[in-house]
């Protein structure tokens, strides 16, 4: 942050204000805190009888690997809004939304996913502006080397073990950084 938002000021300072655990960025001309909270990210992990929806992305980062329909949540919309949006805006699919189905926090890049577990209406989409394709996956299909996010790889394995037993669970963990 360069600026202050609130007066225009460029004397903007990390500190750790009286009681706080952490720093923020503070105007020191006019006093205002400026917040910076974690990013919510929304989707969908839309099913076909057996299938389960991708995209590959047409966007970095990841271009060309594949994941589920998300994205960030705009200001004034529901978690469940933001996951049918996406959906829509990534796959031209529209889902009917069955249940919250993993909360996973990513601290290192201050993310929170919320993806919802969905059932497609009709096995109708088509790649929108940010898919260069968009197909359905039997278990066996699924390109796991070949998946954007280490968040993905995890929903689809919940997914897949809790299909198998017959009982979809809440899943709720962190995504640590994968060494490079």
């Amino acid at each position: 942050m360069h600026y202050c938002s609130h007066c225009g000021s460029l004397n903007i300072r990390q500190t750790r204000l009286p009681g706080d655990h952490v720093s923020r960025l503070v105007c020191a001309d006019c006093g205002t805190i400026h917040y910076q909270n974690p990013k919510i990210v929304a989707g969908c992990l839309a099913v076909w009888e057996t299938q389960v929806l991708l995209c590959r992305r047409a966007i970095e980062p990841r271009y060309g690997l594949w994941t589920l329909p998300a994205g960030f949540m705009e200001n004034h919309e529901s978690t469940e809004q933001a996951a049918l949006r996406e959906t829509y805006e990534e796959a031209q699919a529209v889902v009917t939304l069955d249940g919250l189905y993993a909360v996973q926090s990513i601290p290192h890049i201050s993310q929170v996913y919320l993806l919802f577990r969905g059932y497609l209406a009709r096995p109708e989409f088509a790649p929108g502006p940010e898919s260069l394709e968009v197909r359905l996956f039997h278990e066996a299909e699924i390109p796991w080397n070949h998946l954007a996010f280490p968040v993905v790889v995890k929903t689809l394995r919940c997914y897949f073990a809790d299909r198998a037993q017959g009982h979809f669970g809440l899943h709720v963990g962190n995504i640590e950084p994968t060494p490079r």
